[in-house]
């Protein structure tokens, strides 16, 4: 059986990596197979997404997940595909422009975060708030990427 290793990435190269992966399965992709890839997340399912070789040889799967529990009106994948362009946009920008941002553990466990950079699109008049969220020791010692929509009231409270 094979044994599990962990190690350890710097935040920046990890986002670049998880933006990398993102970007080739939805939007350099042929429409059909990202639209069968939306059609399993939104569905519910993490589905792998890459197996990618690591700096020290060794193989890291990733697979994605979406919540879209607080997404406003009704998602489709076209409004799906803008939010995830505008995100890999932003983080992109963010990367390029060394700027600071915020990561966000769970309380109880540090493997799960979500990265403070977001992207608002605005369906419908409408506005929504993705994120990117991680969750570095999924099943099977998986990395998990995960999409989520946020409430976007508490953004706008926030403004206020």
């Amino acid at each position: 059986m094979a044994q599990l290793q962990t190690q350890a990435i710097p935040r920046e190269k990890f986002l670049t990596l998880s933006v990398s992966l993102l970007h080739r399965a939805f939007i350099e992709s042929a429409r059909t197979d990202a639209k069968n890839m939306y059609r399993q997340v939104s569905g519910g399912r993490a589905v792998h997404l890459s197996t990618v070789e690591m700096e020290d040889k060794s193989t890291s799967r990733f697979e994605l997940s979406l919540d879209q529990s607080e997404f406003r009106g009704k998602l489709n994948y076209g409004a799906f595909r803008a939010s995830l362009a505008s995100l890999i946009a932003n983080i992109s920008q963010a990367l390029r422009d060394e700027k600071e941002f915020s990561v966000f553990n769970a309380q109880e466990d540090t493997d799960t975060m979500i990265f403070g950079i977001t992207a608002v699109t605005v369906e419908r008049d409408t506005a929504n708030v993705m994120v990117l969220g991680a969750d570095l020791d999924g099943q099977g010692g998986a990395t998990t990427l995960r999409l989520m929509y946020l409430d976007p009231e508490q953004f706008a409270q926030g403004q206020a």
